[in-house]
């Protein structure tokens, strides 16, 4: 019985039809999406952005990747929380699911990971926003993206940095030598790791200051408190959320020491921006209002955002302390309508409305997306990355609404809570064995319904 799965009998057949293969559950799912990419015309709008990033003659060497394989490895990424493009590479060249996704067969070879390297570099970050608003349009098209009400907020990620291999700014000096003569100085023993680590904790006056120190192999990485309070080097990215649907409008990731007032205004308009192209200057598509928590409140930033005709609902964390006499008469007005907001009830459920919708995106790109920790180095790379992570954040909801899953794992647990459906419909307390022709009628009409309640959990 065991010796086939052992090996000891000859394989009795060489060559099989692909169609005999077999499927793995996941496969489903990347089917369903294959469909839904061609629906919305994917591959040949992103044909379209690249075409100026490659040359029609080759001047020789490895041919060179289709985009469009690029970006679907990019998904596969996203979809099964994979963090590095190495692991991304390992992943489709691995799995049957995975290689039928992106349209290779099974004698041939998927694309490395130095590959994607490549390709990441040439091309520019105006074709991953414009590969970002294709996904965004086929949102609209579904009355999923309205545009109206908006909410930011920024986390935190890990950059690919160690605070062991930082330098001073002016002496180039290391931290870790700089650290140890600290100890000396203390009658500390500088050979002793452990007691100069321990040194370092506790010494008085410690500071690590991102305009002292920096890190020569990811400068852009700043110094900063992790997701978990550790310190660490980090950046930050941010998310500008549609309000109504949850649907990531913009995406940037900024320096870890990077203010969250710094700028808002030029971040808000170039989010106006994108709503403006994708819903075509439509009426339902306006801006109406930003989101955001205290962290956010700067009255010059507030005043320039509600020049744009934008109701800003951003509560002021020091309201209490703050004089309105020193204020000129437009920053006093804006400050009144920006605590009026917050305090009306259409402020409030935007303000609730902002904690469910950015949280559960920071949740599914960051934790669930494999972008949390950080493998590349560099604002634009970075910014590259979790762009296309938006993008498939977008596409998951898309699928969410229309199949009822959003990711390969969700599409294999609604088979098995299928399954549990049938078996607990088939064996309800009504059961009878003697009109068992009547009971299959009964269940191939009440099917559909199944289907629906197992998606549904």
């Amino acid at each position: 019985m065991f010796a086939k799965r052992l090996g000891e009998e000859k394989q009795q057949e060489f060559w099989i039809e692909r169609t005999r293969v077999s499927k793995p559950p996941s496969q489903g799912f990347y089917s369903k999406l294959n469909e839904h990419l061609a629906a919305m015309d994917f591959a040949r709008q992103v044909w379209a952005l690249c075409e100026p990033a490659y040359r029609e003659e080759s001047r020789g060497g490895r041919p060179g990747i289709d985009p469009v394989v690029y970006f679907k490895m990019l998904m596969v990424g996203f979809f099964e929380n994979l963090r590095s493009e190495r692991a991304i590479a390992a992943r489709c060249e691995d799995s049957l699911s995975v290689r039928a996704f992106l349209g290779y067969g099974l004698e041939e070879s998927t694309p490395d990971h130095s590959s994607l390297s490549v390709i990441r570099q040439r091309l520019g970050p105006e074709i991953y926003q414009g590969v970002f608003e294709v996904v965004l349009t086929a949102l609209k098209a579904h009355g999923l993206f309205k545009g109206r009400h908006l909410g930011i907020d920024s986390s935190v990620i890990e950059a690919n940095a160690s605070l062991r291999t930082l330098v001073h700014r002016n002496t180039e000096q290391a931290y870790w030598e700089y650290v140890k003569e600290l100890a000396e100085k203390e009658g500390v023993d500088p050979q002793d790791e452990a007691a100069v680590r321990r040194f370092d904790k506790n010494r008085p006056g410690r500071k690590t200051s991102n305009e002292e120190w920096k890190n020569p192999h990811d400068p852009q990485a700043k110094v900063g408190r992790t997701k978990d309070g550790a310190c660490d080097m980090i950046y930050k990215p941010e998310h500008v959320t549609d309000l109504e649907s949850g649907a990531i409008v913009q995406v940037e990731v900024l320096e870890g020491d990077h203010a969250d007032t710094k700028a808002l205004s030029e971040r808000v308009a170039s989010a106006v921006e994108v709503v403006n192209r994708i819903v075509a200057n439509e009426e339902d598509g306006v801006v109406g209002s930003l989101t955001a928590d205290k962290g956010y409140f700067a009255i010059e930033e507030i005043a320039q955002i509600q020049e744009f005709d934008i109701r800003t609902v951003i509560g002021d964390a020091h309201a209490a302390r703050r004089r309105k006499e020193g204020l000129a008469t437009p920053l006093r007005k804006a400050l009144h309508r920006a605590a009026c907001a917050v305090k009306s009830q259409s402020g409030k459920a935007l303000l609730r409305k902002r904690g469910m919708h950015l949280e559960r995106s920071f949740e599914h790109v960051l934790d669930e997306g494999g972008m949390r920790r950080a493998t590349l180095r560099g604002k634009e790379n970075l910014t590259k990355r979790h762009k296309i992570a938006a993008a498939c954040f977008n596409l998951s909801l898309l699928l969410r609404t229309l199949l009822g899953v959003g990711t390969p794992k969700q599409w294999t647990a609604r088979a098995y809570s299928l399954l549990k459906a049938l078996i607990a419909y088939l064996f309800r307390p009504k059961w009878r064995f003697c009109n068992l022709y009547a009971e299959a009628e009964d269940f191939v009409s009440h099917f559909p319904k199944l289907l629906r309640m197992s998606t549904a959990a």
